[in-house]
C-alpha cells in the first residue's frame, strides 16, 4: 500500500451537517402540531375507556360467579322452607300419638301429614309415576322380579314395590316393580304331580 493511500485512510472525512429546508409555511406547520395533540388527545380518551370497561368486565365476572355460587347454595331455600311446616305437622302428630291411648290419632296426623306432602311436590313439578297394571317400561320401571298370573298380561306391573317420581317430566327415580308372568302350564304340573306318584 502507497504512503499516499495510507493517509487517505487514515483521514476520514467528516460530512457537512445538511439544512433540511422546510416546505410550507409556518401555519401548516401549526395546523399538523394541533391535529397531532388532538389526535394524542383521542388516543387518550381510547385508551382510558378500553380500561374502564376492561375493569367492569372483570367486575362482572367477578359478581357473575359470585351469584352463581350463591345460587347454588341457596337454590333449595324455597322447597325447604315449604317443607318446614310438613315436618311441624308430622311432630305433632307423634306428640298427640304420645298422649292418647289409641293410635287412631297417629293415623289420621301421619295420612294428613302424607297428603300435605303429596300437594307441596305436586307444586314444585314432582309427580308419582304411573305403574300398577301399566305395561312394563324401562323408561320409568325397574323390574325386581316376576310373579305368575293369569289375570295380567305379560311384562305388566303388579305389584309397586316403591313408588317412583319425575320432576316436570323428566325422571327423578325409577319405579321398583313386578312383572306378571305366565303361570305354568297345567300339563307340567300333571307331569310334575305324576312323577311324585311314581316315586311314592
Amino acid at each position: 500500500m502507497t504512503e499516499k493511500n495510507k493517509n487517505t485512510d487514515s483521514e476520514v472525512e467528516t460530512p457537512e451537517p445538511v439544512e433540511v429546508e422546510v416546505v410550507g409555511n409556518e401555519d401548516d406547520f401549526s395546523e399538523l402540531q394541533e391535529q397531532l395533540t388532538q389526535v394524542q388527545n383521542e388516543t387518550e380518551v381510547h385508551k382510558e375507556q378500553y380500561l374502564r370497561t376492561l375493569a367492569e368486565m372483570e367486575n362482572l365476572r367477578k359478581r357473575t360467579q359470585r351469584d352463581k355460587e350463591e345460587l347454588a347454595k341457596y337454590a333449595n331455600e324455597s322447597i325447604l322452607r315449604e317443607i318446614l311446616p310438613v315436618i311441624d305437622n308430622l311432630e305433632r302428630a307423634v306428640e298427640h300419638a304420645e298422649q292418647a291411648e289409641s293410635n287412631e290419632g297417629l293415623f289420621e296426623g301421619v295420612q294428613m301429614t302424607l297428603t300435605q306432602f303429596s300437594q307441596l311436590l305436586n307444586k314444585f313439578g314432582v309427580e308419582p309415576v304411573e305403574a300398577l297394571g301399566q305395561p312394563f317400561d324401562p323408561a320409568y320401571h325397574q323390574a325386581m322380579g316376576q310373579l305368575e298370573s293369569a289375570e295380567h298380561p305379560v311384562n305388566t306391573v303388579i305389584q309397586q314395590m316403591q313408588k317412583g317420581y319425575q320432576l316436570n317430566k323428566r325422571l327423578l327415580r325409577p319405579a321398583f316393580v313386578m312383572l306378571a308372568k305366565a303361570p305354568v302350564a297345567e300339563s307340567e304340573n300333571t307331569d310334575i304331580d305324576t312323577e311324585v306318584a311314581d316315586e311314592e
